[in-house]
């Protein structure tokens, strides 16, 4: 989930795939978008409270194409100037396969995740583990190792 952008956009990025708050959240959790990932995305419920929440809202923000949501929640470090959206790929699933700290009572965490996709017509999924921590009192995302 960490496509950086490696070349100038020659067209528009495409819609956001119609999500609405009261559709199914991305995510994967048993709950509507908005009172799910949404209300982060919003900001309307401050940030995401443990690593795993965050990397749920960010894969959501992956599904919209929030890029403010993604930059704001990026790792000063480690934040591209932009996100790249590719126009020929649609997140279709998130399975969480494990985490390790990232709670409130910790400075870092790892999130282990696989995403699945649709490319060009192919069906396909990735694999990362991701690296958070705090910054500034909230958790963001710093890096991650991909296996495709």
């Amino acid at each position: 989930m960490s496509r950086r952008k490696t070349r100038p956009r020659t067209s528009p990025a495409p819609a956001a795939p119609a999500v609405t708050a009261d559709s199914p959240c991305p995510c994967g959790l048993d709950a509507a978008y908005g009172a799910c990932c949404g209300r982060f995305h919003s900001g309307t419920a401050g940030t995401a409270p443990t690593a795993e929440l965050l990397m749920r809202s960010r894969y959501s923000a992956f599904v919209v194409r929030d890029e403010a949501y993604l930059l704001r929640t990026w790792a000063p470090e480690t934040r591209p100037a932009e996100v790249d959206f590719d126009r020929a790929l649609r997140w279709t699933g998130l399975e969480i396969q494990g985490a390790t700290d990232g709670t409130a009572f910790h400075q870092h965490g790892t999130v282990t995740f696989a995403a699945s996709y649709v490319h060009g017509g192919e069906p396909g999924s990735m694999r990362e583990r991701s690296r958070f921590a705090r910054h500034e009192g909230a958790w963001v995302y710093v890096d991650g190792d991909v296996t495709e």
